[in-house]
C-alpha cells in the first residue's frame, strides 16, 4: 500500500499563494492531492482533469466527465494545478 505522507525530504513550506490561487470559470485544471494537507479527499479523483465551473467559498467547483456523466466536485485550490490546452 502506498504511503499517504510525503517523504521527509519533500516536506516543507507550502507557498502562501497556493492557498489563495485564483482560477477563472472555464479554466482546465488537473487534480493532484497535496499530501502534506490533511483533508477529506476521495482517491478516485486524484490525477483527473476537469473544468472550473465556479467558486463556493474559498473552494472551486470542478466539473469532471466520467464516461457519459458529468460530475461535480468541490476542491480546495491547493489541490488544483492549472493546465494549458493546445
Amino acid at each position: 500500500m502506498a504511503s499517504k505522507k510525503k517523504p521527509m525530504h519533500q516536506r516543507g513550506k507550502i507557498k502562501f499563494s497556493e492557498y489563495f490561487k485564483e482560477l477563472n470559470k472555464g479554466d482546465k485544471v488537473a487534480i493532484k492531492k497535496e499530501k502534506s494537507i490533511a483533508s477529506n479527499f476521495h482517491h478516485r479523483i486524484h490525477g483527473r482533469t476537469g473544468e472550473v465551473e465556479g467558486k463556493r467559498g474559498s473552494n472551486y467547483i470542478i466539473k469532471i466527465k466520467e464516461f457519459n456523466k458529468e460530475k461535480t466536485f468541490i476542491v480546495h485550490p491547493i489541490h488544483l494545478k492549472r493546465i494549458k490546452v493546445k
